[in-house]
């Protein structure tokens, strides 16, 4: 399986192991839904959630490295366009 996400916010944290501290003792994670920060936890799984069964079932790649940059190539100066002379850095101001 791909990895989807693993950047979350520390208040998202603070959440996920409030439910799950919650759960391990026999309660609800009622109390989780009155954070500020779990309306956000709750779209990002679900959209985690959406994305997963996208690449489980064929309808998007896993993300890879691109042999190529989406943003194209950059050359690099000739050596002739560069001053070789040493107080060129202090010239500028």
């Amino acid at each position: 399986m791909a990895r989807i996400s693993n950047s979350f916010s520390d208040g998202e944290i603070q959440v996920m192991d409030f439910i799950l501290s919650t759960l391990l003792r026999g309660g609800t994670p009622a109390m989780a839904v009155r954070s500020k920060d779990f309306s956000s936890l709750c779209r990002k799984v679900q959209a985690m959630k959406s994305k997963s069964n996208d690449i489980r079932e064929g309808r998007v790649s896993p993300k890879r490295n691109p042999e190529k940059s989406s943003v194209g190539l950059i050359e690099s100066p000739d050596a002739s366009d560069v001053e070789s002379d040493d107080d060129s850095l202090e010239s500028v101001g």
